[in-house]
């Protein structure tokens, strides 16, 4: 099965840099944590930088995010995002 996500790299509040990635999906086993966990070593592992990651999908028409919690926060402010990979799983 292929995940969409996007690889992206913003300025934080700190002035430094971080790499993070955004996969679209969701646990169909109520395990988001373990499927997150996955992904990232997934990405990491096909020589990505990943310091902060989150899931993102949509329930009940809405977007939501699942995953670290200053990453999920910024992406939750309207933060506009398009993938920028795929990744096998």
């Amino acid at each position: 099965m292929k995940i969409n996500m996007a690889h992206l790299r913003e300025r934080s509040t700190t002035g430094r840099y971080i790499n993070f990635a955004i996969f679209d999906a969701k646990s169909t086993s109520n395990n988001n944590e373990q499927l997150l966990q996955q992904l990232t070593q997934k990405a990491r592992a096909n020589n990505l930088r990943v310091d902060q990651s989150a899931l993102a999908y949509t329930e009940n028409g809405r977007t939501k995010f699942f995953g670290d919690k200053n990453l999920v926060g910024y992406l939750s402010n309207n933060f506009n995002y398009q993938w920028t990979h795929t990744l096998d799983t």
